[in-house]
């Protein structure tokens, strides 16, 4: 028997990694969907009359095993692939989105669904019943229920092909990132390099049998060349390797593929009746529509761009002076800014890394937890894992009941991809009278201990660590009785805000005494870094929120238009990027071919939310510090509205129950220094 396909008899049902076999998993796939296929057809067959239990409920719990080997399977794509992995995913997406396309189309399916939606108003049901019956009934209007059969076809054309240039998209980016080293073997080239990204580059070397150092295209390398290596010549190699990922006109490129996916999108959305993706993306979104996310974020871009001008004019002088530079470039950006920091705050992440020992912040995160929450982290060994590195920890209550199993996943590899996210490997939800809990994993990649240090994280990748903590604690206080409405099932543009929030405490003074300690003297932070570290928190903020703003813009470029007439990728991103350009631009680099958010990702279209969170994550943190950071009744009112709900109710009346009223924008104007505070 296939493990995969069986309940897995490990402690806390956790997924069984040691005994799954890289063959296993398409046998797997193929049972589950034909499991889930007649869980489907037991529906569509029952005799008796649609009703709200044997219909929208019994729809919601089908699927199960499938969904749960698409979490375990799809996780690992992300975080420990390989070749054969990748080849199996390509050969798995177009049958699941086959599946997928088999219950939205089904029209018995829909027929009871659709039933028991008509009569809604004799149901008394409970707002979460609501929440799921209108759910259930848009899944099928929005993806073709109501197309005739020819269309039906064509959409499930699409919808295979899509699934399939997502995955290559992310393959070659993931290709282009591992094929890329800067190998070098003068110490003068590493000029200005801090100690410990000299020492991971030496061991990176040494361990592909290499003399020297070598620097890669992997977060923990790159960051720290482009901000400390005093050889501009080497930061503009690298920048440039890294600016054209996918866009290098051979195997790897991904030019074609964008294009492909933004029209195939486009052709999906017309075939459903909506003017754009984007427009048929946004109807799920707190912001509704195109309109109103193209004006929230040319409203920021008109409040930021002077302070951003006005950034860029003196880090010139700055660097004009400094070192005579006529021309400031992209790779010059994190260099120069960090010398101006240091030269203003006195500043620098060499001065505060010491303080920022891994195994500290990840205890920092769950003291926070703990007084805002009553979370309690047991770090255990008796769980299996799909890599050495991973941590596991058993959650509890302050009853001591189990609240979550969590995995933690921190350092960069070469079967996993850049950046940090957080996922699930099981779901919340009340079934059968029992309430079952998730398994919630956060992936980061944050720079490995050496020899002769421990993990030292700079300050970005503590709030980095914080703010996907804040995904978890989504994921593992998630309390609903439905799967499909558990954590951080809600509409896009509102998942960010738990994790946004949570990056709140990383500049409080309260926070940062209780886990912030000198590796080596265990001194607690002195009160002047701490300082520092609120006075710099706003710097360039003009600049970062411009940049933030531009990748929005390229976004709606691409699915809030027709973009049948576009032919060249470059051109159409130069346009996008028009209104927000600061650096002269790099002809040999292109966004969009490594864009993974929003051509791999879930982001298409909804890539303004991380700016529309923190809106709401600004004007919520006011709340906490009007009351007191841990104040126990604002956390309890967090908790109960957002944290716990996940997507039962519609999240602007979540949040106006948390906080009394709409979030108003200022919080974060003023918060970024944009406005004058209050």
């Amino acid at each position: 028997m296939n493990i995969l396909n069986t309940v897995y008899t490990t402690k806390y049902n956790t997924a069984p990694f040691s005994k799954i076999n890289t063959e296993d998993y398409l046998p797997a796939f193929k049972a589950g969907i034909e499991k889930a296929k007649s869980e489907i057809d037991t529906i569509v067959d029952n005799p008796e009359a649609p009703s709200f239990s044997n219909t929208i409920e019994a729809l919601d719990y089908s699927g199960e095993e499938l969904d749960r080997i698409s979490s375990i399977f799809f996780n690992l794509n992300s975080a420990e692939t390989n070749e054969e992995i990748q080849k199996i995913a390509q050969e798995v997406s177009p049958l699941l989105s086959e599946f997928s396309n088999d219950i939205t189309l089904n029209e018995g399916l829909f027929e009871r669904v659709k039933t028991v939606y008509d009569s809604k108003d004799n149901l008394n049901l409970s707002t979460e019943q609501k929440t799921l019956l209108d759910k259930k009934y848009k899944s099928f209007s929005r993806n073709g229920a109501n197309l005739a059969e020819d269309k039906k076809q064509n959409l499930r054309a699409i919808d295979k092909e899509l699934s399939q240039l997502k995955l290559k998209f992310g393959e070659h980016v993931l290709a282009e990132t591992n094929k890329f080293e800067m190998h070098l073997t003068e110490e003068k080239d590493l000029s200005g390099l801090p100690e410990g990204a000299k020492e991971a580059a030496k061991q990176l070397a040494e361990s592909k049998n290499k003399e020297g150092w070598l620097i890669t295209l992997d977060y923990p390398s790159y960051i720290p060349f482009m901000t400390y290596a005093d050889n501009r010549a080497l930061r503009e190699q690298l920048s440039k390797a890294f600016g054209s990922k996918g866009f290098n006109n051979d195997n790897l490129d991904n030019q074609d593929i964008v294009l492909k996916i933004a029209n195939l999108r486009y052709k999906r959305a017309q075939l459903l009746g909506y003017k754009t993706h984007a427009h048929f993306v946004l109807e799920e979104r707190m912001a509704e529509t195109p309109n109103k996310v193209n004006s929230f974020l040319n409203e920021l871009l008109e409040k930021a761009k002077p302070a951003a001008k006005d950034e860029f004019k003196k880090l010139e002088k700055f660097a004009k002076d400094l070192d005579g530079i006529d021309q400031l470039q992209k790779w010059d950006s994190a260099y120069y800014s960090e010398k101006l920091k240091q030269k203003l705050f006195d500043l620098d992440d060499e001065k505060l890394k010491p303080y920022f020992k891994l195994e500290n912040v990840i205890n920092g995160a769950f003291i926070v937890a703990n007084k805002l929450f009553g979370l309690q982290f047991e770090e255990i060994d008796t769980i299996d894992k799909y890599h050495e590195e991973v941590l596991t920890y058993r959650v509890t209550d302050s009853e001591g009941q189990l609240v979550s199993i969590f995995y933690a996943d921190f350092f960069p590899r070469s079967g996993k991809r850049n950046g940090a996210w957080m996922t699930s490997y099981k779901p919340q939800m009340i079934k059968d009278g029992k309430n079952e809990r998730p398994h919630i994993s956060i992936v980061c990649n944050f720079t490995k201990p050496t020899k002769s240090k421990p993990s030292l994280l700079t300050f970005n990748e503590v709030t980095t660590l914080f703010h996907e903590f804040g995904h978890a604690l989504h994921g593992m206080l998630a309390n609903t009785t439905y799967p499909s409405l558990s954590g951080t099932s809600v509409y896009w543009d509102f998942v960010e805000l738990p994790s946004q929030v949570l990056e709140n405490w990383c500049y409080e003074k309260e926070t940062l005494e209780l886990f912030a300690t000198h590796y080596e003297t265990e001194e607690v932070i002195p009160m002047e870094l701490i300082e520092k570290i609120k006075a710099s928190a706003t710097f360039h903020e003009g600049m970062q929120t411009l940049r933030q703003l531009s990748f929005g813009l390229l976004d709606m470029s691409w699915h809030g238009v027709d973009p049948s007439t576009i032919e060249d990728v470059k051109a159409h991103e130069a346009e996008a990027f028009s209104g927000t350009k600061i650096y002269p631009d790099v002809k040999d680099n292109c966004m969009s071919t490594s864009f993974a958010h929003i051509f791999q990702g879930g982001y298409s279209s909804g890539y303004y939310s991380y700016k529309w969170a923190e809106v709401l994550d600004a004007d919520a943190f006011e709340y906490f510090k009007e009351e007191g950071i841990f104040n126990k009744t604002v956390a309890d009112k967090f908790k109960t509205f957002v944290l716990s709900q996940g997507g039962t109710e519609n999240p602007m009346v979540l949040y106006k129950k948390f906080r009394g009223k709409e979030p108003q924008p200022d919080a974060l104007l003023r918060r970024a220094g944009l406005i004058e505070k209050r």
